[in-house]
């Protein structure tokens, strides 16, 4: 059976081997390992609420129960932009007039932005190839918003997710070389490696100070504006189908859609119900109708359940029980799967795991 739980620092070989794996482009899982080993003692910190809310790092991985061995990772960033900044783009409007020579354009203009500073962002999504199926995917990143339907009150500004923007075929990101080439001087890649966590002074001394008018950016760069990349669709719609919107903001490297919601408006938050938990004798027959969790922090784990929540009871078998680690008459918190097309193929692509740029 296949688990989420909270990481812990014994699986720091196991995150570096998927943090080698997901390879160049995901900011805030670098193969890194001294970075990890800190990473992951913050966040057993985090679930035990030992440190301060605002700077809380939430990791979780995808735990293969009869394997022994870890198959993906996510995390939500409790508040960005409280030790360094975050940088966003945020899409806008400015009116030019000329009432004497009849002339009335619209421009639409890029503004450097920190206005998602405290709120909280999901990331480090990834998926190993070999757990690429069965709606592992769907398990891995929904677990995050049940974390956040049982501790509402950790993410008061809301939560956010960066999807990774446009690449033309070859790789390149037509909004950089429009416009992030321009100031940096180097390419999209070297620039992305270069964002990592306590070392991004260099953005703010690099990028415009002034907003940018889009219509001197390139056709291709216009185009690119709020757009995801192919491999990332699915893993918006997931986030969609979870109440997740695009809004005015757009990443500043390649200018991918930041995809935002407010806690109460998640469908998590909405629709999951706490039930008591009642041991059932025999499987319950059918697909994995919910999602389950636990409800303390410190020992917070979901698993996908063929059971579904009656009359604030719900059926587990022996083998759920175990996985929760979870006795009958306890509470835990149930959520019934979406009815839409299950999404399973994530992978480093999916979400632009990037923490601040």
């Amino acid at each position: 059976m296949l688990i989420v739980r909270a990481a812990q620092p014994s699986d720091l070989d196991a995150v570096l081997q998927l943090a080698a794996c997901a390879g160049p482009g995901m900011t805030t899982l670098k193969a890194d390992r001294q970075a990890l080993f800190e990473r992951l003692a913050l966040s057993q910190a985090s679930f035990a609420q030992t440190v301060a809310p605002e700077l809380r790092d939430y990791v979780f991985v995808l735990d293969d129960l009869a394997r022994g061995r870890i198959g993906g990772i996510a995390a939500i960033k409790a508040a960005v932009g409280l030790d360094e900044p975050f940088y966003n783009y945020r899409l806008g409007t400015l009116v030019h007039s000329a009432a004497a020579a009849g002339v009335y354009v619209r421009h639409e203009v890029l503004y450097l932005s920190h206005d998602l500073t405290g709120s909280a962002e999901l990331c480090s999504l990834f998926l190993h190839p070999d757990y690429r199926r069965g709606g592992n995917g769907r398990l891995l990143s929904k677990s995050r918003f049940m974390f956040i339907a049982q501790f509402p009150h950790l993410f008061t500004r809301g939560v956010f997710a960066e999807m990774r923007g446009y690449q033309a075929g070859g790789g390149d990101s037509p909004f950089w070389e429009s416009v992030g080439r321009k100031f940096f001087g180097m390419d999209f890649s070297r620039a992305d490696d270069l964002c990592r966590p306590g070392a991004k002074s260099y953005i703010a001394e690099l990028m415009p100070r002034y907003p940018i008018y889009t219509c001197f950016l390139s056709d291709a760069a216009r185009a690119a504006i709020g757009q995801t990349h192919v491999d990332t669709a699915p893993a918006r719609r997931l986030l969609e189908q979870e109440g997740m919107h695009a809004g005015a903001y757009i990443d500043i490297f390649d200018g991918g859609p930041v995809l935002q919601a407010g806690t109460r408006d998640l469908r998590a938050t909405r629709e999951s119900v706490v039930a008591t938990v009642a041991a059932a004798r025999e499987a319950v027959a059918g697909d994995r109708k919910s999602l389950a969790c636990t409800t303390e922090a410190d020992a917070f784990r979901v698993i996908a359940s063929s059971a579904a929540a009656v009359d604030g009871i719900v059926s587990m078998t022996p083998a759920e029980l175990r996985a929760l680690q979870c006795d009958a008459g306890r509470t835990i918190r149930v959520l019934a799967m979406s009815t839409g097309q299950g999404v399973h193929q994530i992978g480093a692509a999916s979400e632009r795991a990037v923490s601040a740029v």
